[in-house]
C-alpha cells in the first residue's frame, strides 16, 4: 500500500529539481526551462489504498488553485472508468472549512464523486466514506447543530455520518425544515420529485411522496410563512404518461400522472413547463407552470425556526426571468432580462443551479441566466427597490458563497456529455473579490413582456426590471387591424406606486421603437393595452461601458497578435482521460492546415511539459469540426435555420487563420460551448447534446485579434494556444524545456478583458440581389457604435428589417432607406440601438453591397 506521495516543486536559477517520494524511492531529474516559479508553486499530495486522500499548494492562477480541482473519481493514477460530469453542486461553510460536494449526472444510487472539505489554507481533503451521487442540497439545521449537505451530515465537531443510498436513493438537491417536526426532522426533495423526511438525531428516512408534481428535475425546496414551497425547472417528454413503474429510476425514468397530489386539468400546454407549488403538510398546490430553480429567502441554508421572511423563487419563461415572491401568504411575479439564452431549454438540464445567496457583508446576489444581480436582503412587497444588473458570465455555477473574506464561486466546467473533445470531466473553484464580478462581462441583457401575444384590455402587465441598466429600448409591435395605445407606467421607488411615465399610440400592424431615456429613474415599468391586441414588447438593454480594445491586455501578454510575424506554438489540447493531465499536440499552420510535429503531456501536479502523449484517446482532439467559411461579404455559418452571417474582426484573421486550421468551436463550460470565429469569441447555447447548437441565439464575447489554434478547460483553468515562442514565462505562460512548446493558463472570464466585440460585414457585398428577396441574417446583438453603408447600381428602396428576439420567427421592418444609383448611402444607428440579427430587402433587382461597420 503506497501511504504518502509528495510532489514538491524546487528552483534554482539553473535548473528545476522535481522530487516525488514513492513508497520510500525518489525520482529526481533537472529540467532546464527558464520557468520562473518559486516555492509557493509546490503541491503536496497523500494516497491511501490507490486513491488521493489529500491535496494542498500554493498555485493560483486568475483565482483559481488547480490543485483543488474535483474529478469523478480520486484514484492515484488519473484512469478514469464512469461518470460523465462533475458539477460542484453544493458549497457550505462549517466549522470555519469549505465544505463541498460534486455530483454526477444521473447517478441516484450513488457514484464516486467525494465530499470535500478544504481549510483556510487550501488543503483539501477527500471524505473517505463519500457516497457520490447527484447532490446539490445543503441546509444547517439549528437546533441539532448540523450541517446537512447532500447525504451527508456533519456536526460541531467536524464529525461526519451518512444517509445511505439504500435508505434514501435519488438525486438530492435541496432541504428544507420541516412543517411539523421542525425539531427533529429535515425534508429532502430530489430531481426525480421525490420528498422525504429524515431524523435529524437518528437519520431514519421515510420516503412521503413519489413524484407528487406535474414537471420534472426537482430543484428548490424552502420552508417559511408555514409552507413548503418545492420547484422543479423541466418536462419530461414522457410528462403524464401512464407507464410501467421503475422504482430504480434510471435513465428511462418516467413521470406518473397518477402519483400527481394535484388535479391534472388545465396542467398541460405549450408552455406549462416546471412546476412553482405549495405543501402546506396535507396537501399540494400549484402556484405556477413555469420552470422554476432555486427557492430562499435571506436566510439562505441558515434556515430560521418559523420563518415568516418573504420568500423568493427564480424561474423563466422564453420571455424572461421571473422572480416570483410569497409575503405575506401572497404571491407576487416581476420580470428581469436575461443575458444569455443557455439555460432555456425545457428539460432543465442545463440550469444547474441558479441562486440567490448571502455573499456576506450584508449583501445578497443573484446568479440567473449568466448574469450576477445585486439583491437586497430587504425585497419584500412593499420594498422591490435595489436589485441591480452586476454583469455577465460565461462561467456555470452552481453555487457560491462568502468565505475568509472571499467570493467563492462553485463551478461545472467540463463534462464528456457529447463531448468527445474532453476525456474526463473536471471542476474546480474561483475565489476573488465581490468587486470583480463586476468586471468580466457587461450588464447587457434582453427580455420581453409579451411575444406575440394576446393581451388583455386595460390589465397592467407584470414589471419589468430597468434599473441599473445603460442603454434601454423596447421594442414594440402590434400584429392587429386596429390602433392601440400603450400606457408606460414606472414604480420609481420600489414602493408600489405607479404612476403614468408617457402614453404611445401604436397603429394597426405598427412596429415602434421606444427610448428609455437616461432620465428616467425607475425601479420597475409596466404597460397597459387599452384595446385587447396582439403585441410584442421586448426589452434591449446594453452596456455602455464595453472594454475596449487595449485594455487589460498585461494579461494576455505572449498571446501571438494577428499580425506578428515571430515563430508562435500552436497546439491542440485534451483533457486527458487515463491521468490528470493535459495532452498537447504541437505544431504548426502553413497553407491553412495545421501540422503535429511534438507530443507531449503537461502534468497535473508540477505543471511541466513532459514528452510523450500516453493516452490513447487524446488523438480525436485533432479532428476539427469546420463550422465558418468565409466569402467577400463575411463569415457566414450554415445552419438549420439557414445561413447566419457574422462580422469580420480582421480580414487576415480569416485568411490566414481559416476554419480547418484553428478549432471553431468547443464545450468549454459543461454543455456551454465557445466559438472561435475569424478573430472573436462568442458564447453559442447548447439545447440537446449531441445536437447542433442554436447559433441564432449565440452572443459575441470579445474580438482578441489572436493566432489562437485552441481553447480548452483543464485543472479548472482555460488553456489558450498561439503563443509567441520568445514569450516570457510567467503566471499565465509555461514553457517547455526546448523552448517549443508554450500555453497560456488563465480564467473563463478573463477572456471579456480582450476588449468589446468589434468586426465589419455584410450581407451583400457587389451581389445581384432579387427583388423582395431577404438577405441572409448579419449579426448585431453585442455590438455598438454601428453604422451601415448602402451602394447600388439602381434606385431603389432598401428595407432594414430586425429581430428582436430569438423566439419570434419573423423580423420586424426598421427603416426603409432611397438609394440612388451608385451613390453610397450611410445610415449611423442611434447610441442606444441594439437587435439580434438583421435582414435588407430591396424593391428591385440590382446589384448592391450592404456593409456593417461596429467599432
Amino acid at each position: 500500500m503506497i501511504k504518502n506521495k509528495m510532489y514538491k516543486s524546487l528552483f534554482s536559477s539553473a535548473c528545476l529539481l522535481l522530487v516525488a517520494f514513492t513508497g520510500g524511492n525518489s525520482i529526481t531529474g533537472c529540467n532546464s526551462a527558464t520557468q520562473s516559479l518559486s516555492d509557493e508553486n509546490e503541491t503536496y499530495v497523500e494516497f491511501e489504498d490507490g486513491k488521493i486522500r489529500s491535496i494542498e499548494g500554493k498555485r493560483q492562477i486568475s483565482g483559481i488553485y488547480p490543485h483543488l480541482a474535483t474529478y469523478s473519481h480520486n484514484r492515484e493514477d488519473g484512469t478514469y472508468e464512469f461518470g460523465n460530469e462533475c458539477g460542484i453542486g453544493a458549497l457550505a461553510v462549517w466549522n470555519e472549512d469549505l465544505y463541498m460536494v460534486n455530483y454526477a449526472a444521473h447517478q441516484p444510487k450513488g457514484s464516486e464523486h467525494q465530499l470535500y472539505i478544504v481549510d483556510k489554507d487550501k488543503r483539501m481533503e477527500m471524505f473517505k466514506g463519500s457516497i457520490g451521487g447527484t447532490p446539490a442540497a445543503r441546509l444547517v439545521h439549528q437546533e441539532s447543530n448540523q450541517l446537512f449537505i447532500g447525504p451527508y451530515v456533519i456536526d460541531d465537531k467536524g464529525g461526519i455520518r451518512v444517509i445511505p443510498v439504500k435508505e434514501m436513493p435519488g438525486r438530492l438537491t435541496a432541504i428544507a425544515r420541516h412543517l411539523k417536526d421542525p425539531e427533529n426532522m429535515v425534508y429532502y426533495y430530489d430531481m426525480e420529485g421525490m420528498l422525504y423526511e429524515v431524523n435529524v438525531h437518528t437519520l431514519t428516512v421515510n420516503k412521503l411522496f413519489q413524484d407528487p408534481l406535474p414537471g420534472w428535475h426537482g430543484k428548490g425546496a424552502y420552508t417559511s410563512q408555514g409552507k413548503l414551497v418545492l420547484a422543479n425547472n423541466g418536462e419530461h417528454a414522457s410528462e403524464g404518461r401512464v407507464t410501467h413503474d421503475n422504482d430504480d429510476w434510471g435513465s428511462e425514468h418516467y413521470i406518473w400522472m397518477d402519483s400527481w397530489m394535484v388535479p391534472d386539468e388545465g396542467v398541460f400546454g405549450p408552455e406549462n413547463l416546471g412546476v412553482l407549488a405549495e405543501y402546506d403538510g396535507e396537501d399540494f398546490k400549484i402556484v405556477e407552470r413555469h420552470q422554476f430553480t432555486d427557492v430562499t429567502t435571506k436566510n439562505g441554508i441558515y434556515a430560521i425556526p418559523n420563518e415568516q421572511a418573504p420568500l423568493w423563487s427564480i424561474g423563466w419563461d422564453k420571455r424572461s426571468v421571473r422572480l416570483k415572491m410569497l409575503d405575506n401568504d401572497q404571491w407576487t411575479t416581476y420580470l428581469l432580462p436575461k443575458a444569455t439564452y443557455n439555460n432555456d431549454p425545457a428539460h432543465g438540464w442545463f440550469t444547474e443551479w441558479p441562486r440567490i445567496r448571502s455573499v456576506g457583508n450584508g449583501k445578497m446576489m443573484m446568479d440567473m441566466h449568466g448574469m450576477f444581480f445585486d439583491f437586497p436582503e430587504s425585497f419584500s412587497v412593499g420594498n422591490t427597490a435595489g436589485i441591480r444588473p452586476m454583469g455577465s458570465h460565461l462561467r456555470y455555477i452552481p453555487d457560491f458563497l462568502n468565505w475568509n473574506g472571499q467570493i467563492v464561486l462553485a463551478t461545472d466546467e467540463t463534462s464528456i456529455q457529447g463531448n468527445p473533445l474532453s476525456g474526463q470531466p473536471q471542476s474546480n473553484l474561483w475565489f476573488g473579490d465581490y468587486d470583480e464580478l463586476s468586471n468580466w462581462g457587461p450588464a447587457s441583457a434582453y427580455g420581453a413582456i409579451w411575444l406575440k401575444d394576446n393581451v388583455e384590455a386595460d390589465k397592467s402587465s407584470l414589471p419589468f426590471l430597468v434599473a441599473g441598466f445603460d442603454k434601454r429600448i423596447i421594442h414594440l409591435k402590434n400584429y392587429g387591424n386596429t390602433d392601440v395605445v400603450l400606457t408606460l407606467e414606472i414604480d420609481e421607488k420600489g414602493d408600489g406606486n405607479w404612476t403614468v411615465y408617457k402614453d404611445i399610440n401604436l397603429d394597426a400592424m405598427a412596429y415602434r421603437l421606444e427610448v428609455l431615456h437616461n432620465d428616467l429613474k425607475a425601479e420597475w415599468l409596466r404597460i397597459t393595452s387599452n384595446k385587447s391586441a396582439l403585441l410584442t414588447a421586448s426589452f434591449h438593454f446594453t452596456d455602455s461601458a464595453l472594454k475596449r480594445p487595449g485594455k487589460d491586455l498585461d494579461l494576455f501578454k505572449g498571446i501571438a497578435d494577428m499580425d506578428y510575424e515571430g515563430e508562435v506554438s500552436h497546439s491542440k489540447l485534451y483533457s486527458n482521460k487515463f491521468n490528470y493531465n493535459l495532452s498537447v499536440f504541437n505544431g504548426k499552420i502553413s497553407n491553412g492546415k495545421f501540422k503535429v510535429e511534438q507530443d507531449l503531456e503537461f502534468t497535473k501536479f508540477d505543471f511541466q511539459f513532459k514528452e510523450g502523449v500516453k493516452d490513447t484517446t487524446a488523438k480525436r482532439v485533432l479532428e476539427n469540426e469546420v463550422v465558418w467559411n468565409t466569402d467577400d461579404a463575411s463569415v457566414y455559418i450554415d445552419t438549420k435555420r439557414g445561413r447566419l452571417r457574422l462580422p469580420v474582426m480582421n480580414q487576415t484573421v480569416a485568411k490566414k487563420f481559416p476554419s480547418g486550421a484553428i478549432r471553431n468551436i468547443r464545450e468549454v463550460e459543461s454543455e456551454r460551448e465557445l466559438a472561435n470565429i475569424a478573430g472573436t469569441f462568442y458564447e453559442v447555447p447548447l439545447f440537446k447534446v449531441g445536437q447542433e447548437p442554436y447559433y441564432d441565439m449565440m452572443r459575441p464575447v470579445s474580438s482578441h485579434g489572436r493566432q489562437i489554434s485552441d481553447f480548452n478547460t483543464w485543472n479548472g483553468l482555460l488553456v489558450l494556444s498561439g503563443i509567441e515562442k520568445n514569450a516570457e514565462p510567467s503566471e499565465h505562460i509555461y514553457t517547455s524545456e526546448d523552448g517549443e512548446t508554450l500555453l497560456w493558463f488563465g480564467g473563463i472570464d478573463d477572456i471579456w478583458s480582450f476588449g468589446k466585440p468589434i468586426g465589419e460585414g455584410g450581407p451583400w457585398k457587389d451581389k445581384a440581389v432579387k427583388a423582395h428577396e431577404l438577405s441572409d441574417m448579419y449579426l448585431m446583438t453585442g455590438f455598438d457604435r454601428k453604422t451601415l453603408t448602402l451602394i447600388s447600381d439602381k434606385d431603389t428602396k432598401i428595407t432594414l428589417l430586425i429581430h428582436v428576439n430569438p423566439y419570434l420567427e419573423e423580423p420586424f421592418e426598421y427603416k426603409t432607406f432611397d438609394l440612388k444609383a451608385n451613390q453610397e448611402f450611410v445610415y449611423e444607428f442611434p447610441d442606444d440601438f441594439s437587435a439580434h440579427w438583421a435582414q435588407l430587402k430591396s424593391s428591385k433587382d440590382a446589384n448592391l453591397t450592404a456593409w456593417f461597420v461596429y467599432k
